[in-house]
């Protein structure tokens, strides 16, 4: 029997290696040699206790590059030693919403690293159908493919075009991605977040104006940046009520505000404003193979880029040890890239 090392998070604070036979692939499956992996929000909350839909022990990781290493049985379109980024979603291909062409919120959906065992671990056995080749891509950038896909879907869901003025609330890895992302459409960006690193960061990587929230003269700064008005649209990626609330206030008549972070609870959204301003208001969850594809064709453009979010190492062989200190104690933290061979 061959073995692997596998960090198993056993329950809310407490990851544990655990040694795991390596997985063989089965029908319509390959074997994956995983080179580095994202640390996402998710994992973090999972750490903490926090994320809605995830239950314990449970591996995590699901911003993946990987190594094919062997087809099962019917599997086709890679070969051994190919570059691949994982879409960890697996849909029913059933319901209504992914017959829809949503499969992005299949009724269904488990996720590779949420409800599914995932990437920290040596070796990992996928649905072929979850691979996307990324030869041209390396390893590092790779890893965030996914993360940058979310922001992509939902700059598509806002369906951003050249010329709106587009604020984007949260400079975390999936803020900078919608900011980059909208930027990229041709839209006039402006990003908020209250970390004066992550503002710094916005300008130093984006080349984006970066507002402080907290500040009084706020909405004065906001107006100024897009000539006297407020945002057209909205894309909160905070997933803090207290900003969620308040996108409303952040739109001008006629907006839309997109919900790409999620909150646990229950929001208070001020009725008046949004009816007054006729809002369209829409959530945005995971994404389509047409959002990966577009991130990878953005990448090869270098429209996008690693640093715009990257800005952490780890080495899988200690992330039991430096999980807490490096990640979850790291307020200066923006993405994480786990390297498995370094």
């Amino acid at each position: 029997m061959t073995t692997m090392k596998t960090l198993v998070i056993a329950e809310p604070r407490k990851m544990v290696w655990a040694t795991r036979e390596q997985p063989t692939p089965a029908v319509g499956e390959a074997l994956i040699k995983i080179l580095t992996a994202g640390i996402c929000g998710t994992d973090i909350h999972a750490w903490s206790g926090n994320q809605p839909f995830f239950s314990y022990p449970r591996v995590l990781g699901h911003e993946i590059c990987a190594e094919v290493v062997a087809l099962g049985s019917g599997a086709s379109g890679f070969e051994p030693g190919q570059r691949v980024a994982l879409m960890p979603y697996i849909s029913c291909l059933r319901c209504d919403a992914c017959q829809g062409g949503k499969t992005n919120c299949c009724e269904q959906i488990s996720v590779i690293g949420v409800h599914q065992d995932g990437g920290f671990c040596d070796y990992l056995s996928v649905p072929v159908s979850t691979l996307l080749a990324v030869n041209q891509v390396a390893p590092e950038a790779a890893a965030l493919i996914e993360p940058f896909a979310i922001s992509a879907h939902a700059v598509r869901r806002a369906a951003i075009v050249a010329g709106e003025q587009v604020l984007v609330v949260g400079a975390g890895p999936i803020g900078l991605g919608v900011a980059a992302i909208a930027a990229a459409s041709g839209a006039e960006v402006v990003v908020a977040d209250t970390s004066a690193f992550r503002r710094q960061h916005v300008a130093d990587q984006l080349g984006l104006a970066a507002l402080n929230p907290a500040e009084e003269d706020f909405y004065t700064a906001l107006r100024e940046q897009f000539g006297g008005r407020l945002a057209l649209k909205v894309i909160d990626a905070t997933g803090s009520p207290a900003a969620m609330n308040n996108a409303v206030n952040l739109m001008r008549h006629g907006g839309t505000i997109v919900y790409v972070g999620l909150h646990k609870g229950d929001l208070v959204i001020p009725d008046s404003e949004f009816h007054k301003k006729e809002t369209t208001l829409m959530g945005s969850r995971n994404a389509t193979r047409e959002d990966f594809d577009r991130v990878v064709s953005l990448m090869a453009s270098g429209a996008l880029r690693a640093e715009m979010m990257l800005n952490h190492h780890l080495d899988f062989s200690t992330l039991a040890e430096t999980f807490e200190p490096q990640v979850i104690n790291n307020r200066e933290l923006i993405k994480g890239v786990i390297h498995f061979d370094r």
